[in-house]
């Protein structure tokens, strides 16, 4: 997704640095006091390393998760790939069934949600620090991911609320309670509206004011400084005049920018590969070795582990329970189609786009390397050092434009793309938590939307960094309440997804298309 301003330190400096705050410099500074002295012991908490170790404990939790999926359900992620394409293409779509939105608009909306500059920075940072190798672990992290969105998107659909207006609302706050009295757990309502609560902060913070962040300081960085009022009061419109419409509106902008910017971006890494054909083979080969032996970075081996793993935990969600809520919406009668097409979606964000940035990086020679020795130079402040003293943002920018030098306004066009559907994504999720807490209702619906608006304005036009790290904490905190619901209801989606298979592999299942 976006990443995290705690996790992503040079955007959040380009941000605070070029975006000219609307707001008084005394109410921003009495804001940030507040929040620091209020929120930090969370914000800690939540990005705390385990002793001993520079591991956060956040992205272990995610990535034993992953991995107990992956065994739990015998590697479903390979094994139905073929499946998941025939599902997103309508194959076997029932346009009677209940829903609102067809799977590859499920699919669109729940990726607009998580491709972002996570992508484009976050991935610079992980081959920054924990240099090519980082890729590796990354991929594999992703790969792994893939079986916890399958289990979270499947219980998903299965425990939605559907209304006679056709209307559904679903997440992991539904299953927490409908799931849990099915098996007659306890504490399903609790850790629901616990749930609930974090994914309102979450979608306010980072899936909100931190995109409208970065939109503007990329604004500023290419065409000079202006207020950041002005990039908010204009987000703001467009996605209202978005959000207003619900998800059936939100699926379809979503269904034509993700690809739109998918390909801009993945065509854009693709033609540089084509340009520097003959470096290929090296650039892989960097990968392969920097992941068993660091090539010489700060930590070696365990260094480039722990970048690519923070790397796809932070970039593409999986586990957190973001995207459920967008494919709780999907038209069907079998819960785990849903499942098995949302498994798509970390190989989609992490496999493909997070290692297209990575290769273009370590082709173009970004990282400097020691003739003498062939390992990379690690400056003082343990990242690698790069050809202009890049990082983050900047760095994928250098190495786009070395190739195509008009790339920094291609890049500005990904950027605004990747914030708006990040925002209109996230506002959909804010919404159905706001609405599992409050009730629904058109009311209680234009409440949240026009508060959300809000602060698109608020986020472009100040830089409040303790604001957003606690919101940021929020979002991780939401994988905790729901990878613990996960485990809990597995084996309800083990039955679901073995009698599906049984049902297709008998011809019982068949196409409609």
């Amino acid at each position: 997704m976006k990443d995290t301003l705690r996790k992503l330190p040079l955007p959040a400096a380009l941000a605070a640095a070029s975006a000219t705050p609307a707001l008084s410099q005394s109410l921003d500074e009495t804001i940030n006091n507040a929040f620091a002295a209020s929120t930090g012991w969370f914000v800690n908490l939540i990005f705390a390393p385990i002793p001993g170790t520079a591991f956060p404990w956040i992205v272990a939790w995610l990535v034993v998760g992953a991995a107990v999926f992956s065994i739990y359900f015998g590697f479903v992620q390979f094994r139905v790939l073929g499946h998941s394409i025939g599902l997103v293409k309508g194959d076997y779509a029932d346009p009677n069934d209940a829903g609102e939105v067809s799977h590859f608009q499920a699919l669109a909306t729940a990726l607009s949600g998580t491709v972002g500059l996570g992508n484009i920075a976050g991935v610079a940072v992980a081959v920054g620090i924990g240099g090519p190798g980082a890729t590796f672990w990354m991929i594999l992290a992703g790969l792994l991911g893939m079986a916890t969105k399958f289990t979270e998107c499947t219980l998903a659909v299965k425990y939605r609320n559907e209304y006679e207006d056709g209307r559904v609302s679903g997440g992991p706050m539904y299953y927490m309670v409908k799931g849990f009295k099915v098996l007659g757990k306890p504490g399903g309502k609790p850790l629901a509206i616990l749930f609930a609560v974090f994914t309102i902060l979450g979608s306010l913070g980072g899936g909100n004011m931190f995109q409208a962040n970065q939109a503007h300081a990329q604004l500023v960085n290419v065409f000079g400084d202006f207020p950041g009022v002005i990039t908010g009061v204009v987000f703001a419109a467009i996605v209202f005049a978005v959000i207003v419409g619900g998800i059936k509106s939100i699926a379809q902008v979503t269904e034509k920018v993700v690809p739109f910017m998918g390909v801009l971006y993945v065509g854009t890494a693709i033609v540089i590969l084509l340009l520097n054909i003959d470096m290929i083979g090296w650039a892989f080969g960097q990968i392969f070795a920097g992941a068993f032996t660091g090539l010489g970075v700060a930590g070696g081996m365990v260094g480039a582990l722990i970048q690519g793993f923070k790397r796809a935990a932070f970039s593409n969600e999986a586990g957190v329970g973001s995207a459920a809520i967008a494919h709780s919406a999907v038209r069907t009668k079998e819960p785990i189609t849903e499942g098995f097409v949302a498994l798509l979606e970390p190989f989609i964000d992490t496999v493909v786009i997070c290692t297209m940035t990575a290769l273009v990086i370590v082709i173009t020679g970004q990282l400097m390397v020691d003739p003498a020795t062939g390992l990379y130079i690690v400056g003082e402040s343990g990242a690698i050092q790069t050809v202009d003293g890049n990082t983050g943002v900047a760095l994928t920018s250098a190495a786009f434009s070395q190739s195509i030098p008009f790339f920094r306004y291609i890049l500005v066009v990904a950027v605004i793309l990747f914030a708006f559907s990040t925002m209109i994504s996230w506002s959909y999720y804010g919404l159905k938590a706001w609405t599992f807490l409050f009730g629904e209702g058109k009311t209680t619906e234009l409440v949240f939307k026009v508060m959300f608006c809000f602060f698109v304005i608020v986020g472009a036009a100040a830089s409040l960094g303790p604001v957003i790290d606690f919101s940021d904490a929020a979002l991780f905190a939401m994988a905790v309440c729901n990878i613990i619901a996960l485990y809990i209801l597995m084996p309800i989606v083990k039955q679901e997804m073995n009698s599906y298979l049984g049902r297709l592999k008998s011809g019982e299942i068949r196409k409609f298309a």
